[in-house]
Protein backbone atom coordinates (compact mmCIF):
# COMPACT_ATOMS: atom_id res chain seq x y z
CA UNK A 1 0.00 0.00 0.00
CA UNK A 2 2.82 2.33 0.78
CA UNK A 3 4.39 1.70 -2.62
CA UNK A 4 1.07 2.23 -4.29
CA UNK A 5 0.66 5.52 -2.50
CA UNK A 6 4.17 6.55 -3.54
CA UNK A 7 3.40 5.54 -7.11
CA UNK A 8 0.20 7.50 -7.07
CA UNK A 9 2.03 10.51 -5.64
CA UNK A 10 4.60 10.29 -8.42
CA UNK A 11 1.87 10.11 -11.01
CA UNK A 12 0.19 13.12 -9.44
CA UNK A 13 3.49 15.03 -9.52
CA UNK A 14 3.96 14.12 -13.19
CA UNK A 15 0.42 15.26 -13.96
CA UNK A 16 0.97 18.57 -12.10
CA UNK A 17 4.26 19.14 -13.90
CA UNK A 18 2.60 18.44 -17.25
CA UNK A 19 -0.22 20.84 -16.38
CA UNK A 20 2.35 23.48 -15.40
CA UNK A 21 4.22 23.01 -18.67
CA UNK A 22 0.95 23.27 -20.59
CA UNK A 23 0.05 26.51 -18.81
CA UNK A 24 3.57 27.84 -19.41
CA UNK A 25 3.31 27.05 -23.14
CA UNK A 26 -0.13 28.64 -23.30
CA UNK A 27 1.12 31.77 -21.58
CA UNK A 28 4.14 31.93 -23.87
CA UNK A 29 1.83 31.59 -26.87
CA UNK A 30 -0.32 34.45 -25.60
CA UNK A 31 2.77 36.57 -25.06
CA UNK A 32 3.95 35.81 -28.61
CA UNK A 33 0.52 36.73 -30.01
CA UNK A 34 0.35 39.96 -28.02
CA UNK A 35 3.87 40.86 -29.11
CA UNK A 36 2.95 40.13 -32.77
CA UNK A 37 -0.23 42.20 -32.53
CA UNK A 38 1.64 45.09 -30.97
CA UNK A 39 4.30 44.95 -33.66
CA UNK A 40 1.57 44.85 -36.33
CA UNK A 41 -0.12 47.85 -34.72
CA UNK A 42 3.16 49.76 -34.70
CA UNK A 43 3.72 48.86 -38.36
CA UNK A 44 0.23 50.09 -39.27
CA UNK A 45 0.76 53.33 -37.38
CA UNK A 46 4.08 53.85 -39.14
CA UNK A 47 2.36 53.21 -42.50
CA UNK A 48 -0.49 55.61 -41.68
CA UNK A 49 2.00 58.26 -40.60
CA UNK A 50 3.96 57.79 -43.82
CA UNK A 51 0.75 58.14 -45.87
CA UNK A 52 -0.26 61.25 -43.94
CA UNK A 53 3.15 62.81 -44.47
CA UNK A 54 2.97 61.90 -48.17
CA UNK A 55 -0.50 63.51 -48.44
CA UNK A 56 0.72 66.66 -46.71
CA UNK A 57 3.67 66.79 -49.09
CA UNK A 58 1.35 66.36 -52.09
CA UNK A 59 -0.97 69.10 -50.81
CA UNK A 60 1.97 71.40 -50.28
CA UNK A 61 3.24 70.72 -53.81
CA UNK A 62 -0.24 71.34 -55.22
CA UNK A 63 -0.54 74.60 -53.29
CA UNK A 64 2.83 75.76 -54.57
CA UNK A 65 1.82 74.88 -58.14
CA UNK A 66 -1.45 76.83 -57.79
CA UNK A 67 0.40 79.82 -56.38
CA UNK A 68 2.83 79.62 -59.29
CA UNK A 69 -0.02 79.49 -61.83
CA UNK A 70 -1.73 82.44 -60.15
CA UNK A 71 1.47 84.46 -60.20
CA UNK A 72 2.01 83.66 -63.88
CA UNK A 73 -1.60 84.63 -64.68
CA UNK A 74 -1.24 87.89 -62.77
CA UNK A 75 1.98 88.68 -64.63
CA UNK A 76 0.29 87.88 -67.96
CA UNK A 77 -2.67 90.15 -67.15
CA UNK A 78 -0.33 92.94 -66.09
CA UNK A 79 1.61 92.55 -69.35
CA UNK A 80 -1.59 92.65 -71.45
CA UNK A 81 -2.87 95.70 -69.57
CA UNK A 82 0.45 97.45 -70.07
CA UNK A 83 0.42 96.66 -73.79
CA UNK A 84 -3.16 97.96 -74.13
CA UNK A 85 -2.25 101.13 -72.23
CA UNK A 86 0.76 101.77 -74.48
CA UNK A 87 -1.28 101.03 -77.61
CA UNK A 88 -3.99 103.44 -76.45
CA UNK A 89 -1.42 106.18 -75.80
CA UNK A 90 0.13 105.66 -79.23
CA UNK A 91 -3.30 105.77 -80.88
CA UNK A 92 -4.20 108.99 -79.08
CA UNK A 93 -0.87 110.55 -80.13
CA UNK A 94 -1.49 109.50 -83.75
CA UNK A 95 -5.02 110.94 -83.78
CA UNK A 96 -3.79 114.16 -82.20
CA UNK A 97 -1.03 114.48 -84.79
CA UNK A 98 -3.45 113.86 -87.66
CA UNK A 99 -5.91 116.42 -86.27
CA UNK A 100 -3.15 119.02 -85.96
CA UNK A 101 -1.96 118.32 -89.50
CA UNK A 102 -5.52 118.52 -90.88
CA UNK A 103 -6.19 121.81 -89.03
CA UNK A 104 -2.91 123.26 -90.28
CA UNK A 105 -3.74 122.28 -93.87
CA UNK A 106 -7.21 123.82 -93.61
CA UNK A 107 -5.77 127.07 -92.27
CA UNK A 108 -3.24 127.23 -95.07
CA UNK A 109 -5.88 126.43 -97.76
CA UNK A 110 -8.74 128.53 -96.30
CA UNK A 111 -8.76 130.99 -99.25
CA UNK A 112 -8.84 128.19 -101.82
CA UNK A 113 -11.69 126.41 -100.01
CA UNK A 114 -13.79 129.60 -99.77
CA UNK A 115 -13.33 130.22 -103.49
CA UNK A 116 -14.43 126.67 -104.31
CA UNK A 117 -17.57 127.06 -102.18
CA UNK A 118 -18.43 130.37 -103.84
CA UNK A 119 -18.04 128.90 -107.34
CA UNK A 120 -20.22 125.89 -106.49
CA UNK A 121 -22.98 128.16 -105.06
CA UNK A 122 -22.93 130.35 -108.17
CA UNK A 123 -23.17 127.33 -110.46
CA UNK A 124 -26.08 125.88 -108.43
CA UNK A 125 -27.93 129.23 -108.50
CA UNK A 126 -27.49 129.52 -112.26
CA UNK A 127 -28.75 125.95 -112.76
CA UNK A 128 -31.89 126.55 -110.65
CA UNK A 129 -32.71 129.78 -112.49
CA UNK A 130 -32.34 128.10 -115.86
CA UNK A 131 -34.56 125.21 -114.72
CA UNK A 132 -37.30 127.55 -113.48
CA UNK A 133 -37.15 129.59 -116.67
CA UNK A 134 -37.43 126.48 -118.84
CA UNK A 135 -40.29 125.04 -116.75
CA UNK A 136 -42.21 128.32 -116.86
CA UNK A 137 -41.86 128.53 -120.63
CA UNK A 138 -43.05 124.94 -121.07
CA UNK A 139 -46.01 125.38 -118.69
CA UNK A 140 -47.07 128.65 -120.28
CA UNK A 141 -46.87 127.21 -123.78
CA UNK A 142 -48.87 124.15 -122.71
CA UNK A 143 -51.53 126.22 -120.96
CA UNK A 144 -51.96 128.48 -124.01
CA UNK A 145 -52.32 125.43 -126.22
CA UNK A 146 -54.85 123.86 -123.80
CA UNK A 147 -57.13 126.92 -123.42
CA UNK A 148 -57.24 127.49 -127.17
CA UNK A 149 -58.48 123.90 -127.76
CA UNK A 150 -62.13 123.73 -126.52
CA UNK A 151 -62.35 119.97 -127.06
CA UNK A 152 -59.57 119.34 -124.55
CA UNK A 153 -61.13 121.76 -122.05
CA UNK A 154 -64.51 120.00 -122.27
CA UNK A 155 -62.97 116.53 -121.92
CA UNK A 156 -60.92 117.62 -118.89
CA UNK A 157 -63.91 119.13 -117.09
CA UNK A 158 -65.97 115.99 -117.74
CA UNK A 159 -63.15 113.74 -116.50
CA UNK A 160 -62.69 115.69 -113.28
CA UNK A 161 -66.44 115.62 -112.66
CA UNK A 162 -66.58 111.86 -113.16
CA UNK A 163 -63.55 111.41 -110.89
CA UNK A 164 -65.19 113.41 -108.08
CA UNK A 165 -68.42 111.43 -108.44
CA UNK A 166 -66.47 108.16 -108.42
CA UNK A 167 -64.50 109.07 -105.29
CA UNK A 168 -67.65 110.12 -103.42
CA UNK A 169 -69.54 107.00 -104.51
CA UNK A 170 -66.67 104.68 -103.61
CA UNK A 171 -66.34 106.26 -100.17
CA UNK A 172 -70.02 105.83 -99.32
CA UNK A 173 -70.26 102.41 -100.95
CA UNK A 174 -67.28 101.21 -98.91
CA UNK A 175 -68.91 102.38 -95.68
CA UNK A 176 -72.20 100.68 -96.57
CA UNK A 177 -70.42 97.47 -97.60
CA UNK A 178 -68.37 97.53 -94.40
CA UNK A 179 -71.49 97.82 -92.26
CA UNK A 180 -73.14 95.00 -94.22
CA UNK A 181 -70.12 92.71 -93.89
CA UNK A 182 -69.80 93.51 -90.18
CA UNK A 183 -73.48 92.73 -89.61
CA UNK A 184 -73.37 89.51 -91.65
CA UNK A 185 -69.93 88.05 -91.07
CA UNK A 186 -68.33 89.73 -88.06
CA UNK A 187 -68.92 89.18 -84.36
CA UNK A 188 -70.03 92.16 -82.22
CA UNK A 189 -67.66 93.31 -79.51
CA UNK A 190 -70.23 92.61 -76.78
CA UNK A 191 -70.47 88.91 -77.66
CA UNK A 192 -68.15 86.79 -75.51
CA UNK A 193 -69.03 83.40 -76.99
CA UNK A 194 -71.17 82.24 -79.89
CA UNK A 195 -71.96 79.08 -81.83
CA UNK A 196 -72.71 81.08 -84.96
CA UNK A 197 -70.27 80.17 -87.70
CA UNK A 198 -68.32 83.01 -89.31
CA UNK A 199 -66.34 82.95 -92.54
CA UNK A 200 -63.07 83.38 -90.63
CA UNK A 201 -63.90 80.47 -88.33
CA UNK A 202 -64.85 78.28 -91.32
CA UNK A 203 -61.49 79.00 -92.94
CA UNK A 204 -59.55 78.39 -89.72
CA UNK A 205 -61.32 75.22 -88.55
CA UNK A 206 -63.13 73.62 -91.53
CA UNK A 207 -63.36 70.15 -89.97
CA UNK A 208 -64.78 71.46 -86.70
CA UNK A 209 -67.30 73.62 -88.56
CA UNK A 210 -68.31 70.66 -90.75
CA UNK A 211 -68.99 68.51 -87.69
CA UNK A 212 -71.13 71.26 -86.17
CA UNK A 213 -73.15 71.63 -89.36
CA UNK A 214 -73.80 67.89 -89.64
CA UNK A 215 -74.44 67.27 -85.92
CA UNK A 216 -77.90 66.19 -84.85
CA UNK A 217 -80.10 68.01 -82.37
CA UNK A 218 -79.39 67.10 -78.73
CA UNK A 219 -81.64 66.74 -75.75
CA UNK A 220 -82.00 70.13 -74.08
CA UNK A 221 -81.46 68.58 -70.63
CA UNK A 222 -78.52 66.31 -71.49
CA UNK A 223 -75.94 66.82 -68.77
CA UNK A 224 -78.25 69.23 -66.87
CA UNK A 225 -79.43 68.02 -63.44
CA UNK A 226 -82.55 69.75 -62.10
CA UNK A 227 -85.38 68.99 -59.73
CA UNK A 228 -88.31 67.06 -61.28
CA UNK A 229 -90.64 70.09 -61.22
CA UNK A 230 -88.04 72.42 -62.74
CA UNK A 231 -86.97 69.78 -65.25
CA UNK A 232 -90.55 69.36 -66.48
CA UNK A 233 -90.97 73.11 -66.80
CA UNK A 234 -87.76 73.78 -68.73
CA UNK A 235 -88.44 70.77 -70.96
CA UNK A 236 -91.76 72.38 -71.91
CA UNK A 237 -89.84 75.58 -72.69
CA UNK A 238 -87.39 73.63 -74.88
CA UNK A 239 -90.19 71.89 -76.80
CA UNK A 240 -92.05 75.18 -77.27
CA UNK A 241 -88.89 76.93 -78.50
CA UNK A 242 -88.10 74.13 -80.96
CA UNK A 243 -91.63 74.19 -82.38
CA UNK A 244 -91.54 77.99 -82.51
CA UNK A 245 -88.47 77.82 -84.73
CA UNK A 246 -90.03 75.16 -86.96
CA UNK A 247 -93.17 77.26 -87.44
CA UNK A 248 -91.17 80.51 -87.83
CA UNK A 249 -93.24 82.13 -85.11
CA UNK A 250 -92.28 84.77 -82.54
CA UNK A 251 -89.86 83.76 -79.79
CA UNK A 252 -90.66 84.35 -76.13
CA UNK A 253 -88.25 86.10 -73.75
CA UNK A 254 -87.17 84.24 -70.61
CA UNK A 255 -85.66 85.30 -67.28
CA UNK A 256 -83.64 82.67 -65.41
CA UNK A 257 -82.78 83.72 -61.88
CA UNK A 258 -81.20 82.05 -58.89
CA UNK A 259 -77.84 81.51 -57.17
CA UNK A 260 -74.67 81.22 -59.26
CA UNK A 261 -73.63 77.82 -60.57
CA UNK A 262 -77.13 76.30 -60.81
CA UNK A 263 -77.07 75.58 -64.56
CA UNK A 264 -78.55 78.71 -66.15
CA UNK A 265 -75.85 79.23 -68.78
CA UNK A 266 -75.56 75.50 -69.49
CA UNK A 267 -79.30 75.17 -70.06
CA UNK A 268 -79.32 78.21 -72.36
CA UNK A 269 -76.64 76.61 -74.57
CA UNK A 270 -78.43 73.26 -74.56
CA UNK A 271 -81.73 74.99 -75.40
CA UNK A 272 -80.19 76.68 -78.44
CA UNK A 273 -78.61 73.44 -79.72
CA UNK A 274 -81.81 71.46 -79.08
CA UNK A 275 -83.88 74.02 -80.98
CA UNK A 276 -81.46 74.16 -83.91
CA UNK A 277 -80.59 77.78 -83.14
CA UNK A 278 -77.31 79.62 -82.74
CA UNK A 279 -76.47 81.06 -79.35
CA UNK A 280 -74.53 84.15 -78.33
CA UNK A 281 -73.44 84.94 -74.78
CA UNK A 282 -72.80 88.46 -73.52
CA UNK A 283 -72.09 89.70 -70.01
CA UNK A 284 -73.82 92.68 -68.49
CA UNK A 285 -70.57 93.83 -66.91
CA UNK A 286 -69.07 94.48 -70.37
CA UNK A 287 -71.58 97.24 -71.17
CA UNK A 288 -70.68 99.91 -68.58
CA UNK A 289 -66.95 100.18 -69.50
CA UNK A 290 -67.86 100.97 -73.13
CA UNK A 291 -69.14 104.43 -72.18
CA UNK A 292 -70.37 106.40 -75.20
CA UNK A 293 -69.70 103.44 -77.49
CA UNK A 294 -72.31 101.38 -75.64
CA UNK A 295 -75.27 102.57 -77.72
CA UNK A 296 -73.51 101.84 -81.01
CA UNK A 297 -72.34 98.45 -79.75
CA UNK A 298 -75.88 97.57 -78.62
CA UNK A 299 -77.36 98.43 -82.03
CA UNK A 300 -74.62 96.42 -83.76
CA UNK A 301 -75.43 93.46 -81.51
CA UNK A 302 -79.11 93.42 -82.46
CA UNK A 303 -78.38 94.14 -86.14
CA UNK A 304 -76.11 91.09 -86.08
CA UNK A 305 -78.75 89.01 -84.28
CA UNK A 306 -81.39 89.90 -86.89
CA UNK A 307 -79.19 88.51 -89.69
CA UNK A 308 -79.18 84.96 -88.27
CA UNK A 309 -80.87 82.49 -90.60
CA UNK A 310 -81.16 79.75 -87.97
CA UNK A 311 -82.44 82.06 -85.26
CA UNK A 312 -80.30 83.32 -82.39
CA UNK A 313 -80.64 82.75 -78.66
CA UNK A 314 -79.13 85.86 -77.07
CA UNK A 315 -78.10 84.98 -73.51
CA UNK A 316 -77.34 87.96 -71.26
CA UNK A 317 -75.45 86.79 -68.18
CA UNK A 318 -75.36 89.07 -65.12
CA UNK A 319 -78.07 91.14 -66.79
CA UNK A 320 -78.67 93.19 -63.63
CA UNK A 321 -75.24 94.81 -64.14
CA UNK A 322 -76.69 97.22 -66.75
CA UNK A 323 -80.48 96.69 -66.77
CA UNK A 324 -80.94 98.52 -63.46
CA UNK A 325 -83.76 100.89 -62.52
CA UNK A 326 -83.37 104.21 -64.28
CA UNK A 327 -85.39 106.13 -61.70
CA UNK A 328 -83.74 105.06 -58.46
CA UNK A 329 -80.31 103.71 -59.37
CA UNK A 330 -77.33 106.02 -59.72
CA UNK A 331 -76.28 105.14 -63.25
CA UNK A 332 -74.31 107.23 -65.71
CA UNK A 333 -75.86 108.94 -68.71
CA UNK A 334 -73.96 106.66 -71.07
CA UNK A 335 -75.32 103.55 -69.34
CA UNK A 336 -78.81 105.06 -69.30
CA UNK A 337 -78.59 105.69 -73.05
CA UNK A 338 -77.39 102.11 -73.62
CA UNK A 339 -80.30 100.78 -71.56
CA UNK A 340 -82.72 102.88 -73.62
CA UNK A 341 -81.23 101.44 -76.81
CA UNK A 342 -81.68 97.91 -75.41
CA UNK A 343 -85.31 98.65 -74.53
CA UNK A 344 -85.90 100.09 -78.01
CA UNK A 345 -84.56 96.97 -79.74
CA UNK A 346 -86.50 94.55 -77.49
CA UNK A 347 -89.84 96.37 -77.46
CA UNK A 348 -91.47 93.77 -79.72
CA UNK A 349 -91.13 90.01 -80.08
CA UNK A 350 -88.94 88.80 -82.91
CA UNK A 351 -88.78 85.70 -85.08
CA UNK A 352 -85.03 86.23 -85.50
CA UNK A 353 -83.75 86.09 -81.93
CA UNK A 354 -84.82 84.92 -78.49
CA UNK A 355 -83.78 86.90 -75.42
CA UNK A 356 -82.73 84.96 -72.31
CA UNK A 357 -81.69 86.94 -69.23
CA UNK A 358 -79.83 85.49 -66.25
CA UNK A 359 -79.52 87.29 -62.93
CA UNK A 360 -78.81 86.75 -59.25
CA UNK A 361 -80.66 89.96 -58.29
CA UNK A 362 -83.73 90.29 -60.56
CA UNK A 363 -85.37 92.76 -58.17
CA UNK A 364 -82.90 95.39 -59.44
CA UNK A 365 -84.29 95.26 -63.00
CA UNK A 366 -85.91 98.32 -64.52
CA UNK A 367 -89.69 97.90 -64.70
CA UNK A 368 -89.57 98.10 -68.50
CA UNK A 369 -87.31 95.03 -68.50
CA UNK A 370 -89.83 93.08 -66.42
CA UNK A 371 -92.51 94.06 -68.93
CA UNK A 372 -90.50 92.40 -71.73
CA UNK A 373 -90.16 89.06 -69.93
CA UNK A 374 -92.66 86.36 -70.92
CA UNK A 375 -91.60 83.67 -68.47
CA UNK A 376 -89.52 83.55 -65.29
CA UNK A 377 -87.74 80.38 -64.16
CA UNK A 378 -86.12 79.99 -60.74
CA UNK A 379 -82.97 77.83 -60.79
CA UNK A 380 -82.58 76.92 -57.11
CA UNK A 381 -79.76 75.07 -55.36
CA UNK A 382 -79.89 71.28 -55.85
CA UNK A 383 -81.52 69.19 -53.15
CA UNK A 384 -80.28 65.82 -51.87
CA UNK A 385 -81.53 63.77 -54.84
CA UNK A 386 -80.15 66.24 -57.40
CA UNK A 387 -76.84 66.52 -55.53
CA UNK A 388 -76.44 62.74 -55.60
CA UNK A 389 -77.10 62.70 -59.36
CA UNK A 390 -74.57 65.51 -59.82
CA UNK A 391 -71.94 63.77 -57.68
CA UNK A 392 -72.37 60.52 -59.60
CA UNK A 393 -72.25 62.29 -62.96
CA UNK A 394 -69.10 64.29 -62.21
CA UNK A 395 -67.46 61.31 -60.46
CA UNK A 396 -68.01 59.28 -63.61
CA UNK A 397 -66.79 62.09 -65.88
CA UNK A 398 -63.67 63.22 -64.00
CA UNK A 399 -62.61 60.05 -62.15
CA UNK A 400 -64.06 56.79 -63.47
CA UNK A 401 -63.67 57.43 -67.19
CA UNK A 402 -60.07 58.76 -66.98
CA UNK A 403 -59.17 55.82 -64.74
CA UNK A 404 -60.68 53.13 -67.01
CA UNK A 405 -60.63 54.48 -70.56
CA UNK A 406 -57.92 57.10 -70.90
CA UNK A 407 -54.17 56.87 -70.77
CA UNK A 408 -53.82 59.45 -68.01
CA UNK A 409 -51.82 58.84 -64.85
CA UNK A 410 -54.89 58.13 -62.73
CA UNK A 411 -55.92 55.00 -60.84
CA UNK A 412 -58.80 54.42 -58.46
CA UNK A 413 -58.60 52.48 -55.22
CA UNK A 414 -61.18 49.84 -54.37
CA UNK A 415 -64.13 51.04 -52.27
CA UNK A 416 -67.93 51.30 -52.54
CA UNK A 417 -68.30 54.12 -55.10
CA UNK A 418 -72.10 54.30 -54.89
CA UNK A 419 -72.12 54.51 -51.11
CA UNK A 420 -69.39 57.16 -51.18
CA UNK A 421 -71.34 59.28 -53.71
CA UNK A 422 -74.45 59.13 -51.51
CA UNK A 423 -72.39 60.17 -48.49
CA UNK A 424 -70.85 63.11 -50.39
CA UNK A 425 -74.31 64.23 -51.53
CA UNK A 426 -75.42 64.47 -47.89
CA UNK A 427 -72.29 66.41 -46.88
CA UNK A 428 -72.54 68.97 -49.71
CA UNK A 429 -75.85 70.49 -48.65
CA UNK A 430 -76.21 74.06 -49.92
CA UNK A 431 -73.53 73.69 -52.60
CA UNK A 432 -74.29 74.51 -56.24
CA UNK A 433 -73.72 72.31 -59.26
CA UNK A 434 -70.61 74.29 -60.19
CA UNK A 435 -69.12 73.75 -56.72
CA UNK A 436 -69.75 70.00 -56.99
CA UNK A 437 -68.09 70.00 -60.42
CA UNK A 438 -65.08 71.82 -58.97
CA UNK A 439 -64.97 69.23 -56.17
CA UNK A 440 -64.76 66.41 -58.75
CA UNK A 441 -61.94 68.21 -60.54
CA UNK A 442 -60.17 68.52 -57.16
CA UNK A 443 -60.36 64.72 -56.77
CA UNK A 444 -58.70 64.29 -60.13
CA UNK A 445 -56.00 66.84 -59.25
CA UNK A 446 -55.35 65.06 -55.94
CA UNK A 447 -54.73 61.80 -57.80
CA UNK A 448 -52.35 63.48 -60.24
CA UNK A 449 -50.47 65.07 -57.33
CA UNK A 450 -49.93 61.77 -55.51
CA UNK A 451 -46.78 59.72 -55.97
CA UNK A 452 -48.50 56.62 -57.36
CA UNK A 453 -51.45 58.37 -59.05
CA UNK A 454 -54.03 56.41 -57.02
CA UNK A 455 -57.14 58.20 -55.75
CA UNK A 456 -58.07 56.75 -52.37
CA UNK A 457 -61.19 57.12 -50.27
CA UNK A 458 -59.23 59.14 -47.70
CA UNK A 459 -58.14 61.63 -50.38
CA UNK A 460 -61.76 62.04 -51.51
CA UNK A 461 -62.92 62.64 -47.92
CA UNK A 462 -60.17 65.24 -47.40
CA UNK A 463 -61.16 67.18 -50.52
CA UNK A 464 -64.84 67.03 -49.53
CA UNK A 465 -64.05 68.40 -46.08
CA UNK A 466 -62.06 71.26 -47.63
CA UNK A 467 -64.89 72.05 -50.06
CA UNK A 468 -67.49 72.09 -47.28
CA UNK A 469 -65.33 74.41 -45.18
CA UNK A 470 -64.74 76.75 -48.13
CA UNK A 471 -68.49 76.82 -48.85
CA UNK A 472 -69.20 77.82 -45.26
CA UNK A 473 -66.64 80.62 -45.51
CA UNK A 474 -68.23 81.87 -48.75
CA UNK A 475 -71.65 81.91 -47.12
CA UNK A 476 -70.27 83.96 -44.22
CA UNK A 477 -68.84 86.49 -46.68
CA UNK A 478 -72.16 86.66 -48.55
CA UNK A 479 -74.11 87.22 -45.35
CA UNK A 480 -71.75 89.99 -44.25
CA UNK A 481 -71.81 91.69 -47.65
CA UNK A 482 -75.58 91.40 -47.93
CA UNK A 483 -76.13 92.80 -44.45
CA UNK A 484 -73.95 95.83 -45.16
CA UNK A 485 -75.39 96.53 -48.62
CA UNK A 486 -79.05 95.90 -47.83
CA UNK A 487 -79.72 97.15 -44.31
CA UNK A 488 -83.40 97.33 -43.64
CA UNK A 489 -84.43 94.84 -46.35
CA UNK A 490 -85.96 91.49 -45.58
CA UNK A 491 -83.73 89.36 -47.82
CA UNK A 492 -80.13 89.17 -48.88
CA UNK A 493 -80.23 89.20 -52.70
CA UNK A 494 -76.99 87.23 -52.86
CA UNK A 495 -78.53 84.25 -51.03
CA UNK A 496 -80.80 81.65 -52.66
CA UNK A 497 -84.42 82.57 -53.28
CA UNK A 498 -86.98 81.12 -50.84
CA UNK A 499 -88.86 78.02 -51.84
CA UNK A 500 -92.15 78.67 -53.60
CA UNK A 501 -90.82 81.64 -55.58
CA UNK A 502 -92.26 81.41 -59.13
Amino acid sequence: EYEAAIEQLKNEQIRVQAEERRKTLSEETKQHQARAQYQDKLARQRYDEQMRQQQLANEENLRKQEESVQKQEAMRRATVEREMELRHKNEMLRVEAEARARAKAERENADIIREQIRLKAAEHRQTVLESLKTAGMLFGEGFRTFVTDWDKVTATVAGLTLLAVGVYSAKNATAVAGRYIEARLGKPSLVRETSRITVLEALKHPIKVGKRLTSKAQDALEGVVLSPQLEARVRDIAIATRNTKKNKSLYRNILMYGPPGTGKTLFAKKLAVHSGMDYAIMTGGDVAPMGREGVTAMHKLFDWANTSRRGLLLFVDEADAFLRKRATEKISEDLRATLNAFLHRTGQHSNKFMLVLASNQPEQFDWAINDRIDEMVNFDLPQLEERERLVRMYFDRHVLKPATEGKQRLKLAQFDYGKKCSEIARLTEGMSGREISQLAVAWQAAAYASEDGVLTEAMIDARVADAVQQHKQKMEWLKTEGAEANKGTGRNPLLPFPKGTP
